[in-house]
């Protein structure tokens, strides 16, 4: 027999499970509303190439560019994301076509990139990274290295559908 606490708190119950499970019914954390998109920084699209070539390295290597790109809302990981890379280095500067290349997220959305190291441009060691396919809205950072001597540098995207 439905009583008219058993009719609230099956309400509530239900109302629960539908905030908790999305549009296409798969269940989301609670929290997961609260992954704000990743904002472009100013100065990230300095000497931007567009359609710089997917590549394993970029020059010698010796220093690391890597990073995650996640969803924006629910912060699930983004494989398959073209993530390009640019920065003024020991081989180059940053406008150099050499100095430029384009990788994929994994399966996990993490990417890697193995380039120059890089050297300070303007006073700064700093790096570029750009997302410019078309499924979420473009992104440009400019993070900077706390060291210039330091060999890696980390990158992380949160993106909006475009």
């Amino acid at each position: 027999m439905q009583t008219r606490r058993t009719f609230v708190t099956t309400g509530l119950v239900a109302l629960g499970a539908a905030l908790l499970t999305g549009a296409s019914g798969l269940m989301v954390p609670a929290r997961a509303a609260g992954v704000a998109p990743t904002p472009t920084m100013r100065g990230g699209a300095n000497n931007y190439r567009p359609g710089a070539p997917l590549v394993d390295r970029i020059g010698n290597g010796g220093f690391w560019m890597t990073g995650t790109v996640r969803r924006a809302g629910d912060g699930a990981p983004l494989p398959g994301q073209r993530i390009q890379i640019w920065a003024h280095t020991t081989e180059g500067h940053e406008r150099d076509p050499h100095s430029h290349g384009a990788t994929l997220t994994a399966a996990n959305g993490e990417f890697r990139l193995e380039m120059p190291q890089i050297v300070p441009a303007f006073g700064q060691a700093h790096g570029h990274l750009a997302y410019d396919s078309a499924d979420f809205e473009t992104v440009f950072l400019r993070p900077v290295m706390r060291n210039s001597k330091d060999t890696t540098l980390r990158a992380d995207f949160v993106l909006q559908p475009a």
